[in-house]
């Protein structure tokens, strides 16, 4: 009677113990338009680069300029020491002046012995020998007007002038110091910051799969010049002003199989300098419509495919693989495996195997 009651207890709490409540939040999927992007790691370079260097040989006298600081098109950043070629122009005025009197005498003596040939009174030989001289005399003014034309010039080279607005690096030289005409190392390096150029590398690969999808109509080719570029400084904040699309290059590096896109942006508070790291987000183009599954609904199974759990209209769960083709924000793009409609788990997931029917389902509003 004992052992009886004992197994009459026993069965009494099996049943109305039973399994517990499986409550879960699931999401009901609606395909939306989808732009799609990708983050590419690049850098920064002005947008125009100039590197002073001087056109004759000299001795620095003064620097006209603060390094770092704003200079203008046109600006003087240096004086060479303007002596020297102030002399040669003074010589060269002096050649042009003798040049000129011996023109006159060389052209008077031509036109009296064009007189004196017609009537025979001087030999045709000596006539001639008047014209050559004339125009000898004629060249070596043209000479000596290009010799005074290049003594300007070469003083003008004196003084060094800024060739394009911008910022003034740091000057390499100090006045005192010598410099050649056309030396290798520049004086100073000019950079204009504003608008400022981002280059970023984009892999071939890539390239000709999105062209592929282009030319499917599995995705919508967005214009360029519509698309603003988002910028990413190296820790991760983002930078305030949008950028433009300028061109791609036609060469594909053959070491690396990557071509390098030009962007442009805005840079009025010189945030931006030459030389840093950054990444760009470019919008690749456009899908009419995409599944966006929010990442902490999708796992990899053991061959690494991305599964999500769904419920089918008995709530009963099912193990889906999905073909997850891009992270965007949050989200998983999910162009394959599931459709209009089904519910995708999302909160609860520890609690639900394949085949479990869950008691209490929470609708999961969309993430904006």
């Amino acid at each position: 009677m004992a052992a009886f009651t004992l197994s009459a207890c026993g069965d009494s709490d099996q049943v109305t113990g039973g399994p517990p409540p499986i409550e879960v939040g699931a999401l009901t999927l609606n395909a939306q338009p989808v732009t799609l992007t990708s983050v590419l790691a690049g850098r920064t370079k002005a947008s125009l680069e100039a590197e002073v260097r001087p056109q004759i040989s000299g001795i620095i006298l003064e620097q006209n300029f603060r390094e770092g600081a704003p200079v203008e098109k046109g600006q003087q950043l240096y004086l060479i020491d303007p002596a020297p070629f102030e002399a040669r122009l003074v010589q060269a005025k002096a050649a042009l002046s003798r040049a000129r009197a011996n023109l006159k005498t060389a052209q008077a003596r031509a036109e009296r012995y064009q007189i004196l040939v017609d009537s025979r009174a001087v030999s045709r030989q000596d006539f001639d020998d008047a014209q050559a001289q004339y125009f000898q005399a004629l060249a070596d003014v043209e000479t000596a007007l290009a010799q005074v034309e290049t003594a300007e010039i070469d003083l003008d080279y004196t003084r060094v002038y800024s060739p394009i607005t911008g910022l003034a690096g740091r000057s390499t030289v100090t006045p005192g110091a010598l410099v050649t005409a056309s030396q290798a190392q520049p004086l100073v390096t000019v950079q204009q910051f504003d608008p400022i150029f981002v280059d970023v590398t984009e892999s071939s690969r890539e390239l000709n799969t999105l062209r592929r999808a282009w030319a499917s109509g599995d995705i919508e080719r967005v214009d360029e010049d519509a698309a603003a570029i988002v910028l990413y400084f190296d820790d991760g904040s983002r930078y305030q002003h949008p950028g433009e699309f300028k061109f791609a290059d036609i060469n594909v590096d053959v070491t690396t199989g990557t071509f390098t896109i030009r962007t442009t942006f805005p840079n009025p508070d010189y945030l931006l300098l030459p030389g840093m790291f950054v990444r760009a987000e470019l919008v690749r183009g456009r899908m009419s419509k995409g599944f966006l599954v929010p990442a902490r609904g999708v796992s990899r199974n053991a061959k690494g495919q991305a599964t999500v759990m769904v419920l089918d209209k008995d709530n009963r769960v099912e193990q889906r693989v999905v073909e997850a083709a891009q992270l965007i924000g949050q989200s998983w793009l999910v162009t394959d495996g599931v459709v209009e409609g089904e519910r995708v788990i999302l909160e609860g997931l520890q609690y639900v195997r394949p085949g479990v029917t869950v008691t209490q389902v929470n609708p999961i509003e969309p993430e904006a």
